[in-house]
């Protein structure tokens, strides 16, 4: 039986050693300049600053609640289990094709007994027979002489690494999304706190106009004026508690899961910033996102694909062959007496078929709309980490000019406070100056979440967080 398994080793050399006719795979050059922008808007490189790509998750997010509420989304979001689901699905599709590169196997066996006449025998034979047969046989396999199978099969293997690579990419928008929103529900807790202070001063500044009207000491314009910022403080605290509310509800769906009160910062000045990164010193960098890798593993695959294509201009040849034994008799296509195999060999070549040549424009074409997707996703990344690093440079200014605005509308709020209580001013000074003063809060706290914010897109767009 060893012997008889030779020519099948032999087939199976042949399989291996079959040529390509795919073409050679090169990478493109990035359409995109090697070097990041500089200028006025991308202020100076930090000396504190990590390269993103040297940063897990887990180091770049120093705060500790965010970190269980990212675990959480991790094990059971269902975006990113559906993409896990899929890269299973990919790897099962690349096991099929590959499969098509080795023999079909099959055994099938039967046995019967037979009760024969007396009168049909000769004496001495017996009257029952046991038959019985086993067969091993091989069908259809196609020796793959110019490569078809096995460019369908680096194919396949490409769509796999490319499913994967969209399972990280969706890992590391999943982890920037959850942070984001983190960051936003601690915003907008901080704005909610400061709506509910507002409300309380304004309803102490109603009460005393309401006591300095009633005994006739102001008008009823400036009690209608000291009513309008109260009503809009009630407004604001219902607006912020409606805010908080879906900002939570988003959380709850990216972690798949309620999360606890007390993982849950109760303002923006609790969180502990992530890190600060830097893109490193070449846009070569982008070549390591997860998107664009997915999209180089499809230009890859595109390349098998016309491989393929080509190789069904040329002949097809099929090798059938079994091998079968019984106790009574042998049945199949091997002779136990000489130990040789019998082969039936099947040929088919194409002298035209317009589908076939159809089909190899059509594979060209979609390599170059591959490699046009490619280039497209190289462009739009290094536009994403160029306007990610002009906010990075330019927040933390606008931070300060926040703080100094915020500073200066609270003197003229107190100084207009003190006017009017002196009888100097109408309550409508006060009333602007209140309006500012609660506007430069909340503007303060929108761009110190847009100051954190930033490093986590920049931490994202350059790949961070797989």
């Amino acid at each position: 039986m060893n012997k008889s398994l030779i020519p099948v080793l032999c087939g199976a050399g042949l399989v291996l050693g079959g040529c390509s006719l795919a073409p050679e795979y090169q990478r493109p050059e990035a359409p995109v300049p090697s070097q990041w922008p500089v200028g006025a808007a991308y202020g100076k490189k930090s000396l504190e600053a990590h390269v993103a790509t040297d940063l897990n998750w887990r180091d770049f997010f120093s705060d500790e609640r965010l970190q269980k509420i990212i675990d959480q989304a991790l094990e059971n979001n269902r975006d990113l289990r559906l993409a896990t689901l899929n890269v299973e699905l990919a790897r099962g599709m690349y096991g099929i094709q590959r499969g098509e590169l080795y023999p079909s196997v099959g055994v099938q066996g039967g046995g019967g007994r037979q009760h024969r006449s007396a009168d049909l025998i000769q004496p001495g034979e017996p009257r029952t027979v046991d038959q019985y047969h086993v067969d091993l046989g091989i069908a259809a396999w196609e020796l793959d002489f110019f490569g078809r199978i096995r460019s369908m099969s680096e194919q396949a293997l490409q769509e796999y690494f490319a499913t994967d690579a969209v399972r990280r990419g969706a890992q590391v928008a999943l982890v920037a999304e959850v942070a984001r929103v983190y960051l936003t529900l601690a915003a907008d807790r901080e704005k909610l706190q400061l709506a509910h202070s507002t409300l309380e001063a304004q309803q102490t500044a109603y009460d005393l106009v309401k006591k300095r009207y009633d005994v006739g000491v102001t008008s009823e314009l400036d009690l209608k004026r000291a009513q309008v910022p109260l009503d809009t403080a009630r407004g604001d605290v219902a607006g912020y508690i409606r805010l908080v509310a879906q900002d939570r509800n988003a959380l709850n769906l990216l972690a798949g899961a309620p999360i606890p009160e007390e993982w849950l910062a109760p303002g923006l000045s609790s969180v502990a910033p992530p890190k600060v990164v830097a893109p490193g010193l070449s846009s070569e960098a982008l070549l390591g996102r997860p998107d664009i890798m997915a999209a180089e593993h499809r230009l890859i695959g595109a390349y098998a694909s016309l491989g393929a294509a080509r190789a069904s201009l040329f002949p097809r040849i099929s090798l059938t062959t079994a091998v079968g034994s019984a106790s009574d008799e042998l049945s199949g296509l091997f002779d136990s007496g000489t130990g040789t195999w019998s082969f039936t060999p099947q040929f088919a070549m194409p002298i035209f078929d317009a589908r076939v040549w159809a089909a190899l424009r059509v594979s060209e074409t979609k390599r170059e709309i591959i490699l046009t997707q490619y280039e497209i996703t190289i462009q739009s990344a290094f536009r994403e980490v160029a306007d990610a690093l002009a906010v990075q440079g330019t927040i933390d200014e606008q931070v300060a000019a926040q703080h100094s605005l915020v500073t200066a509308v609270a003197d003229t709020y107190r100084l207009a406070t003190l006017r009017y209580a002196k009888g100097i001013d109408s309550y409508l000074g006060v009333l602007d100056a209140q309006r500012s003063h609660f506007a430069a809060q909340q503007g303060l706290i929108s761009l110190r979440l847009a100051k954190l914010a930033s490093r986590v897109r920049l931490y994202a767009v350059l790949g961070g967080g797989a």
